[in-house]
């Protein structure tokens, strides 16, 4: 979680040097810009629950493939990642832009688009952060403990 937060707030600050720089020379942002990464998001919160049903061997299920699991973790990831800094794009933009919003008319629709911007890139941050959680085996020991399953012996599980 550090790690997105991390990146977001990177992007932010790059994001926001550059709008200072080229403010005057960008086209106004379209207002749903960024809508395409609200419906990612949603939809990787739908295949995450349709995949916990999955993994967890509910009646009606079939079981899971190693390696779609696998895969389903690695796009979890990479859109959390994308969600994170995306945001911080937009939220980057809208920093800069707030504080105009009321002398310049360019200003006010920018507001508004980073504001979609940053709600729907959040949706796919959730969406990968739910999907990453729904891949979860029911056996994974110490999933929903602090220290993750690691133990006091070098990471030995007793009885395996």
């Amino acid at each position: 979680m550090r790690d997105l937060v991390v990146a977001g707030l990177v992007a932010a600050v790059v994001a926001h040097l550059i709008v200072r720089l080229t403010y005057g020379s960008l086209p106004t942002f379209p207002l749903l810009a960024g809508i395409t990464l609200a419906v990612l998001g949603g939809a990787e919160a739908i295949a995450g629950t349709m995949l916990r049903a999955r993994i967890q061997h509910r009646p009606g299920t079939r079981p899971v493939e190693p390696l779609v699991a696998a895969r389903a973790v690695v796009v979890a990831q990479a859109s959390a990642m994308g969600g994170a800094v995306v945001a911080g794009l937009w939220l980057g933009l809208l920093v800069y832009v707030l504080p105009g919003v009321g002398e310049v008319d360019a200003a006010g629709s920018d507001a508004r688009a980073a504001t979609v911007g940053i709600v729907s890139a959040l949706v796919l941050l959730a969406g990968g952060l739910w999907l990453e959680r729904c891949c979860r085996t029911p056996d994974d020991p110490g999933a929903d403990g602090p220290d993750r399953g690691t133990t006091g012996s070098g990471g030995a599980h007793p009885g395996r």
